[in-house]
């Protein structure tokens, strides 16, 4: 994320480079992206690049989740995190084989549909895999 603006900089495809006084060498672009305030636009994809990283040994998206939560509700937040799409089953199929949340026995009823189960994080499944030595939740997602 962050090499992809910073390239996006130096083209002079972003707000910030034009106002920065950096001119795109070629016929004038369209700017991407809508400019933010100083240098926070660059903060927030190094955020989201060190997030990315991050995800692929450690399971941060809990972190960011309420309590309880959707299966939906994480799989968006992890298609947010990650930047693409998931296929719905897979990632479905991903949480279940890692024991990585367990039911509350409530409900959402706020869905739009038929109500949906909601779930927690099994924060012992880390101390649990530490012991075993195997590969952290969420590696694969």
């Amino acid at each position: 994320m962050l090499q992809r603006y910073e390239l996006l900089y130096e083209a002079g495809l972003v707000a910030e480079a034009a106002r920065d006084g950096i001119a795109c060498h070629t016929t004038p672009a369209p700017r991407l992206g809508q400019a933010m305030r100083q240098d926070h636009r660059r903060i927030l994809a190094t955020g989201i690049a060190r997030l990315r990283a991050k995800i692929t040994y450690r399971p941060v998206v809990f972190e960011l989740m309420p309590p309880n939560f959707t299966l939906l509700d994480l799989q968006r937040s992890v298609e947010a995190l990650a930047g693409q799409l998931l296929h719905k089953q897979n990632f479905r199929r991903l949480v279940e084989q890692q024991e990585l949340v367990e039911e509350t026995g409530q409900m959402a009823e706020a869905t739009g549909g038929r109500p949906a189960k909601l779930f927690r994080f099994r924060a012992d499944i880390l101390q649990e895999r530490a012991y075993a030595g195997t590969k952290p939740p969420l590696a694969r997602a």
